[in-house]
């Protein structure tokens, strides 16, 4: 990897870390029943993963800054295993259920509004 592509890749993740991290302090809140601030990441995550693949950057200097820097270092499914982990081993079932269920869904639903309304604004 040439030092172009690394530093696109660096400026991409501290963007993501940064951006992660005021929304791990600054969003305490749950939003439905289960949806809290990691949660909120991963919607996030989603739409902007919607709105790349619509986008079609696949490579390039685009691809390294947004796809690899930050979301890379920006989306937390890691953290969103580990809360579930947790809500198995605290025997919370009802809570693990609805926690997995509302993120896949709002992730799935988020990630094709990102997609289908990009490709409405390309049109």
């Amino acid at each position: 990897m040439n030092l172009d592509l690394f530093l696109l890749v660096l400026c991409g993740s501290l963007f993501g870390l940064s951006l992660r991290l005021f929304i791990l302090k600054k969003f305490k809140t749950k939003i439905c029943l289960t949806v809290n601030n990691i949660a909120l990441i991963n919607i996030i995550s989603s739409l902007i993963t919607g709105i790349l693949l619509a986008l079609d950057i696949k490579q390039g200097n685009l691809y390294f800054l947004l796809s690899i820097g930050f979301l890379g270092c920006f989306s937390t499914f890691s953290s969103f295993i580990y809360q579930l982990f947790n809500y198995l081993q605290e025997k919370k079932y009802v809570i693990f259920i609805q926690h997995y269920a509302e993120v896949i869904l709002f992730s799935i639903l988020i990630f094709i509004f990102g997609f289908w309304t990009t490709n409405l604004f390309l049109k």
